[in-house]
């Protein structure tokens, strides 16, 4: 199980938390080809490594955040708030 520190909140288990796909991603303006919110909805990179995620504490203080997580071993490397830009590690 991950342990995921929430910066509202502290550290707590990973069933607290709902991934929401990932990080800095810019959602197409509302006059886009079906083509285009397709490929925003459901063509997604898989690498392997260290990316970055939207999490929401869905049973704690309700708040998104960002996570730098590894896809190989599940370590969380980074965690910070919405708003604020990825560590310069990992950009």
């Amino acid at each position: 199980m991950l342990r995921i520190a929430c910066p509202h909140c502290g550290t707590r288990d990973e069933v607290e938390f709902r991934c929401g796909g990932d990080a800095h991603i810019e959602r197409p303006g509302s006059e886009v080809s079906d083509a285009v919110w397709a490929d925003y909805l459901f063509n997604h990179d898989n690498p392997k490594g260290v990316i970055l995620e939207r999490w929401c504490h869905v049973f704690g203080c309700g708040q998104w955040f960002n996570v730098a997580r590894d896809t190989l071993t599940h370590e969380i490397h980074a965690v910070y708030r919405m708003g604020e830009p990825a560590p310069e590690r990992y950009r």
